[in-house]
C-alpha cells in the first residue's frame, strides 16, 4: 500500500494540510531546526519521564516534506523509550539515505523512502528527527 506512489502522495499531503502535534509545549526541552535552503524553521519539542517519550510536539512553518516528516515522526515516536526512538532514528535516516532499513518499525514514514533520490529533500525529510535526536543527546549528557 505505502508503496502506491499516489497513497503515498495522499498520506504526505494529509500530514500536511492537519498536522499531528503541531502545538508550541513551552515546559518541554526543545530545540528550533531550520534551513538555509528551504523555508523550513521549526520548533521540535519533546517530554521525556522516566525513560520514556511522554510527547513529541512541534511548532513552526516548512515545506509539504518537513512537516509531514514531522507529523509522522511525532506520532511515530509516542510512548516509546529513548532507546526505541533512537532505534527507529537511525532506521529512517537509512531509508532516506536509500541504505538498507527495517520498513516494518517505520510504518507509514516509509512514504519518504524515495526522498534520497532528491538531494535537496534530505534536510527536509530529516528535520525533526535531527531535532530529536539533539534533544536526546543534550539530555544524556546533562544526565551524566
Amino acid at each position: 500500500m505505502f508503496n502506491n506512489p499516489q497513497f503515498a502522495r495522499s498520506v504526505i499531503m494529509d500530514h500536511y494540510e492537519n498536522p499531528r502535534n503541531k502545538r508550541a509545549s513551552l515546559d518541554y526541552k526543545s530545540v528550533r531546526m531550520d534551513s538555509d535552503s528551504c523555508i523550513d524553521d521549526i520548533t521540535v519539542y519533546l517530554k521525556v519521564e522516566d525513560n520514556i517519550i511522554k510527547d513529541v510536539s512541534f511548532e513552526g512553518t516548512g515545506c509539504t516534506i518537513s512537516i509531514a516528516s514531522t507529523s509522522m515522526m511525532s506520532e511515530l515516536l509516542m510512548h516509546k523509550t529513548v532507546d526505541e526512538a533512537r532505534l527507529l532514528s537511525l532506521e529512517y535516516l537509512k531509508m532516506v539515505k536509500l541504505e538498507e532499513y527495517n520498513a516494518d518499525i517505520l510504518k507509514e514514514s516509509v512514504v519518504f523512502k524515495n526522498v534520497g533520490r532528491q538531494a535537496n529533500r534530505v534536510g527536509c525529510a530529516t528535520l525533526g528527527w535531527r531535532g530529536v535526536n539533539l534533544i536526546l543527546n543534550e539530555s544524556e549528557l546533562n544526565d551524566e
